[in-house]
């Protein structure tokens, strides 16, 4: 066994016996930990901020892309915003213990199915100190010990975080091995997490499409597969200019770095002339660049030649791919080639159009007339999310804390016997 594999075994022998305590813990002292999490973050900011530098730094020094530069991104007002989201996660009910059904044997045995911690719970993620947080609130909150991940980018960042939330669990009387990090085993401590079946209980990526694939691929341990964002918005001929252009804007320009932001919008021929010059007038003006096919060209001047790798791409940046289709039949068929199924929307003022889309396009979450940006999952009031999930099995959509527990069943007698 080699070093490295051997450090990080024996740290997650550690996360799985504090899990046991964890797993044990009452609503009350679970929402007493995160709230402790949270002040201590925000008492660390100064040195959450310095660390934040030095990897900024260095993603400079490297050539970091402006989106991912963004998402590393930790200053006071956002640190302030990973707090208030922590609090928000212990303010949420109790996902322990729930009685999912409940039934009686005709033997008189009593069973109940109840929701129960995965025990420990895993995540690979790059250049998003965020996650860190996230993903440990969510753990807890459930009763899950945390094994994380979080990349060379964000090094100094996430070790500024964990030292800050494991010393909060160590004055709750908490142990703190229910936080781990693996970050300084680097590549090797990946794999080694990755490989580690019946220490980790589920593992859950969240990064570039890359990323994703390595972790679904070469993992040993269960996988929530989360997915890359090729988000589309269609504009059929009923649309409202104002939404559409409100709505594109928003989805594109508010936070261009994230998945749940629109990549490619799809115009209906009979709105094209109507709606493109004004939707696209609006991206340019905001500071996005529109790449366009030979009929969005001829009616927006600023517009790129879009090539055909545009409409599979996760730009990911003030890029935006936009095309003319002949109907909505057609903006149905690009999509289901395309999709990465994680959100789609469409806008419309025709009831028809949008109940077909809502029931034939295939995806995580589908809209109508809504800015794709909505899928959160703190807008969906889960505190916070896991991830966004595009698989189909145990969790799809953004996750919370009902996603990181798993169920058994309890059966109490009174000295039956099977006959």
């Amino acid at each position: 066994m080699s070093t490295v594999v051997s450090g990080v075994s024996e740290r997650l022998h550690a996360a799985r016996r504090a899990a046991r305590q964890i797993g044990l813990l009452s609503d009350e002292r679970k929402a007493a930990v995160l709230a402790r999490i949270a002040d201590e973050i925000v008492a660390a900011s100064e040195d959450i901020v310095a660390a934040n530098s030095v990897d900024l730094e260095r993603g400079d020094a490297d050539g970091i892309a402006a989106g991912l530069r963004d998402r590393l991104l930790l200053n006071r007002d956002r640190i302030v915003a990973l707090a208030d989201a922590v609090r928000s996660v212990a303010a949420l009910p109790d996902p322990v213990g729930r009685v999912i059904d409940e039934r009686f044997l005709p033997s008189g045995v009593r069973l109940q199915k109840v929701s129960v911690p995965f025990g420990v719970v895993a995540s690979i993620y790059e250049a998003r100190p965020n996650v860190t947080v996230d993903i440990t609130a969510l753990a807890l909150r459930s009763g899950n010990a945390v094994a994380l991940r979080g990349g060379s980018a964000a090094l100094e960042t996430n070790a500024a975080l964990v030292r800050a939330m494991r010393s909060a669990l160590e004055s709750e009387g908490v142990d703190p091995d229910g936080i781990q990090t693996v970050d300084d085993f680097g590549r090797e401590g990946a794999r080694a997490l990755m490989r580690a079946r019946g220490l980790v209980d589920v593992l859950v990526p969240r990064g570039s499409a890359q990323l994703i694939e390595t972790v679904v691929t070469e993992s040993t341990v269960p996988v929530i597969e989360t997915g890359a964002g090729v988000v589309h918005i269609v504009l059929d001929e009923s649309a409202p200019l104002d939404w559409a252009r409100d709505i594109v804007v928003n989805a594109k320009v508010q936070r261009p770095s994230v998945c749940n932001a629109v990549e490619t919008v799809l115009v209906v021929r009979a709105a094209a002339e109507r709606l493109i010059p004004a939707v696209a007038g609006a991206l340019v003006e905001a500071g996005a660049t529109v790449h366009g096919d030979a009929e969005v060209q001829r009616l927006v001047p600023d517009a790129v030649p879009a090539v055909d790798a545009d409409w599979g791409t996760e730009h990911m940046s003030l890029d935006l791919s936009m095309r003319v289709v002949d109907d909505l039949d057609e903006a149905l068929a690009h999509i289901r080639r395309y999709s990465t199924m994680h959100t789609e929307s469409i806008i419309t003022a025709d009831d028809g159009n949008a109940e077909r889309f809502l029931a034939e396009v295939d995806a995580a979450v589908v809209m109508a007339n809504a800015s794709t940006r909505f899928t959160d999952g703190g807008e969906f009031g889960f505190g916070a999310e896991v991830g966004i999930s595009t698989q189909k099995l145990h969790a799809r959509g953004p996750m919370g804390l009902p996603e990181l527990t798993s169920t058994k069943w309890l059966a109490r007698g009174a000295g039956q016997t099977r006959a």
